[in-house]
């Protein structure tokens, strides 16, 4: 394995606040319309890759929430109330 390949394969994953925000800056950089047609296409793939990680990130956490809040084989809903109610 190269240099390179091990610091690639010992970083984190990325935080999913920091993709959201890289696939805003690229929707907003599209809707712009200044790129070119390059530009665009590499731009979109990229929003499609992070958005993909987004989805399966938020996924991961609804499973984690409902084994957490699983209680034998049943699972307690729990309302979610906001702080200034």
């Amino acid at each position: 394995m190269t240099t390179k390949a091990k610091k690639t394969a010992a970083q984190p994953a990325p935080l999913f606040e920091e993709q959201l925000a890289k696939l805003e800056g690229l929707v907003e950089a599209l809707e712009q319309g200044d790129l070119s047609l390059e530009q665009s296409m590499l731009s979109f793939e990229q929003g499609i890759s992070l958005a993909r990680e987004c989805q399966k990130a938020l996924s991961d956490a609804e499973q984690k929430v409902a084994l957490l809040t699983r209680d034998g084989d049943q699972l307690h809903a729990q309302p979610f109330a906001l702080d200034d109610e």
